[in-house]
């Protein structure tokens, strides 16, 4: 198995008598998508900020894409890229002002520039909006830019703290189609959000509270635990529901519009159970629901509280 491309160990930082990220240890696989997920206040931006070798640790160990970072902070910075929750582009510059100041930061000029430039212009849609400050551009059209800007250089890892804040779903859904690109080209994406829902998009999900881990899984994984598990609804005519019941293992309930099963994963076993009864049953409409992450959060919060 590769090494992981992010690997902390009792990561840990004090402002004064404050503990922002206390004894923090984590791995990121390289070429996930990896989320971050906390309330305001629960150290996610400052441990960001340590992995990016911006602020050192009061204590622990980091080490990004191979890279000591408390040793070789400055080392890191060429591997990854990094959209913070304010975009990070420049007022009073142009968006192209702003494309060649970063590109210099990066050694990109000339031919290779308009190359990298000219496919990513392309691609997020950003043709009219180069000669635009960023202030003066709509949230969902800033984000994209931001987004287009950090991964000009290509870099094997990107940060992106609270990405799609700010901007409707038709964008934030747009936003991480663009990720999810970015992710399936190699790159490894760290991220952070508040639309708990946004966690689905990802392989895996941590959990932070009081710069604490309180829990660290694939989001199905999450769901297991914390969960009551999915609720499945099958619409069937009043004649077919013995039937089917019989189908599903005489695991159903009945409803009023046909029969439910609740309170357990969406395993094989159901999956079966589920295509037996609509061979069996074509008239059969199947409906699946599952737990809300906001939800898995919730319970995840609260036995993380009671274990205190």
């Amino acid at each position: 198995m590769a090494a992981p491309i992010i690997r902390t160990r009792v990561l840990t930082k004090r402002f004064g008598a404050f503990t922002a990220v206390d004894a923090l240890s984590i791995e990121v696989a390289a070429g996930s998508i990896f989320a971050f997920l906390g309330a305001n206040g629960s150290g996610k931006s400052t441990t960001i900020r340590m992995l990016i070798g911006l602020i050192r640790p009061t204590a622990g160990a980091i080490e990004v894409d191979g890279v000591d970072v408390i040793r070789h902070p400055r080392r890191v910075r060429d591997r990854i890229g990094y959209m913070g929750q304010k975009v990070s582009l420049y007022g009073g510059l142009t968006l192209r002002e702003n494309v060649e100041f970063y590109a210099g930061l990066y050694g990109l000029a000339g031919a290779e520039l308009a190359r990298r430039w000219g496919a990513l212009r392309e691609r997020f849609a950003l043709a009219e909006a180069e000669g635009e400050k960023p202030e003066d551009l709509p949230a969902a059209v800033r984000q994209r830019a931001g987004l287009a800007v950090s991964i000009m250089h290509r870099p094997r890892l990107l940060f992106l703290d609270e990405p799609t804040a700010g901007v409707d779903v038709r964008s934030r859904a747009l936003f991480w189609e663009l990720i999810q690109e970015e992710s399936e080209a190699g790159a490894t994406i760290f991220v952070t959000t508040h639309f708990l829902e946004e966690a689905d998009y990802c392989d895996r999900v941590c959990f932070i509270d009081a710069g604490r881990l309180i829990a660290d899984a694939p989001p199905e994984e999450l769901r297991r635990r914390y969960s009551p598990g999915y609720r499945v609804e099958v619409a069937l005519p009043p004649g077919a529901r013995v039937a089917a019941a019989g189908l599903l293992g005489g695991e159903a309930t009945p409803t009023e519009a046909g029969l439910a099963l609740a309170g357990g994963p969406l395993d094989a076993h159901v999956l079966g159970a589920l295509a037996r009864l609509v061979a069996a049953h074509p008239e059969a409409r199947v409906s699946i629901e599952q737990p809300a992450m906001t939800d898995v959060f919730r319970r995840v919060l609260a036995e993380a509280g009671a274990a205190r």
